[in-house]
């Protein structure tokens, strides 16, 4: 019962290395055109009320902006800028799920790389080697209290 047992998870785990390995092969292979779609891709997102227009990179990084002229009828400086900000924000905001959509074919959905596009958390880069790291006593290089003196 357990050989069959380990041949399920051998099988399982074949699988899974198979589907990363594959997914690593397709990113490898279309490196450079990913490159360049994120480079090229742009995202607009208009103000509710329609008088701005912000556009943003993949990162997130203002690239242009465009007032309506009535704007300066209807909107004092501080609304003009809250609205602004707004804007830009939910523009960022839509890149980073496109940028999300564009690395989905390439990463496992539970990869750290994925985890840090969805939270921004550096932290999920390493949540896997954390994991790892909790389920040993000690870590590489490093003795339990236990182990001291025993040399």
């Amino acid at each position: 019962m357990a050989e069959t047992a380990d041949r399920d998870a051998n099988h399982t785990l074949r699988a899974r290395f198979d589907d990363v390995y594959g997914r690593y092969q397709r990113l490898r292979s279309d490196l450079d055109g990913l490159q360049r779609r994120l480079a090229e891709l742009r995202v607009s997102a208009d103000s509710q009320d329609g008088l701005i227009r912000a556009t943003v990179s993949a990162r997130g990084q203002l690239v242009d902006l465009r007032l309506d002229r009535r704007i300066y009828r209807d909107m004092d400086a501080a609304e003009l800028s809250r609205t602004i900000v707004a804007t830009t924000a939910r523009a960022a905001a839509q890149a980073a799920a496109e940028v999300q959509r564009l690395m989905a074919d390439y990463l496992p959905a539970d990869s750290g790389p994925m985890r840090f596009l969805r939270d921004d958390d550096l932290g999920s880069l390493l949540h896997r080697q954390d994991e790892m790291m909790r389920e040993t006593d000690t870590g590489p290089g490093l003795m339990r209290e236990t182990d001291v003196g025993r040399g």
